[in-house]
């Protein structure tokens, strides 16, 4: 008698878990991803317009937020 959990368990047990972005790598790409950030943010601030929040600022927000989250794991702290 097997319960689907132990199954699920014994299937995910043949194929580990690995990363797309590998642990020596999170910092640099934190660090684009944050450098990236601070550019558009200086590019939406120097003319500001309805037009350019979708392709300026929802950018920058976007590249800040994973930016700082992939910073946070590279220096070892986990979220």
């Amino acid at each position: 008698m097997s319960s689907p959990l132990l199954d699920v368990w014994e299937a995910a047990a043949a194929s580990p878990y690995s990363p797309t972005i590998g642990k020596g790598s999170q910092f640099t790409v934190g660090f684009l991803l944050l450098l990236i950030s601070l550019l558009l943010v200086g590019v939406f601030s120097l003319n500001r317009s309805f037009v350019n929040l979708p392709l300026l600022g929802v950018p920058a927000s976007l590249a800040f937020g994973f930016g700082a989250v992939y910073m946070i794991c590279a220096v070892g702290v986990y979220v």
